[in-house]
């Protein structure tokens, strides 16, 4: 098993974080895992190898997490959610390794980048006047690269079609650290401004940035 890290996000156990990295084939993630025929199928229609690994890998990571045997699905805007479990979930998977974020109560968010892709196109794409202008020349590539995960994992926690990365979130500026917390504000489309508090983690040249309800 290639299970990276689980971590509880709260005292009482009701947030959770799971971290699995795929370092495994194909043929063993099948082996080790318990998945349902129906995702299986579906799985085995991904063209790419390296896909597949990661979306098996996500169940890898499910089984370790849960107790019982969990039904992964999607709704229509591509969100997932358990079947038989009431719990929120938001996934995220690069090529190296997969995180999961689980909370009994309330929406959440999660997203996770390699630090050896170029983020140079967020600047222009993903950020306010203000976010650039708060940009370092130094470390400037993993600064966007936590900016956009920031934004991504705010994206899948609010849950809305076409949302203005640029317009509606606005992360603080922030100083690069191996790890921290960052503050950011998600503007609905009524103007309503809604605060958020986020944590993220660097490890083995990834980044991983979550978001639950602000305590």
């Amino acid at each position: 098993m290639a299970l990276y890290l689980t971590k509880d996000l709260d005292d009482d156990g009701h947030s959770r974080l799971g971290v699995w990295q795929v370092s495994e084939t194909e043929e063993e993630l099948r082996a080790l895992t318990s998945v349902p025929s129906d995702e299986l199928e579906e799985i085995s229609y991904v063209r790419s190898e390296s896909l597949r690994r990661q979306k098996l890998a996500v169940r890898a990571l499910l089984d370790a997490m849960f107790d019982e045997k969990v039904y992964l699905s999607h709704h229509d805007n591509g969100k997932p959610y358990i079947e038989n479990n009431a719990t929120n979930i938001s996934i995220t998977h690069t090529e190296k390794y997969v995180a999961v974020i689980l909370d009994d109560n309330d929406e959440v968010g999660i997203d996770c980048e390699s630090l050896d892709r170029d983020f140079s196109a967020v600047e222009k794409k993903a950020l306010s006047e203000d976010e650039i202008d708060d940009l370092d020349d130094e470390g400037r590539n993993e600064q966007l690269a936590i900016y956009w995960c920031a934004k991504e994992a705010i994206y899948k926690k609010m849950s809305q079609y076409n949302v203005d990365f640029a317009e509606q979130i606005e992360v603080e500026d922030f100083k690069i650290k191996g790890e921290g917390e960052l503050e950011a504000t998600f503007i609905h489309k009524d103007g309503y401004e809604e605060e958020l508090d986020l944590e993220y983690t660097t490890f083995d040249r990834h980044v991983l940035v979550w978001v639950r309800e602000k305590e």
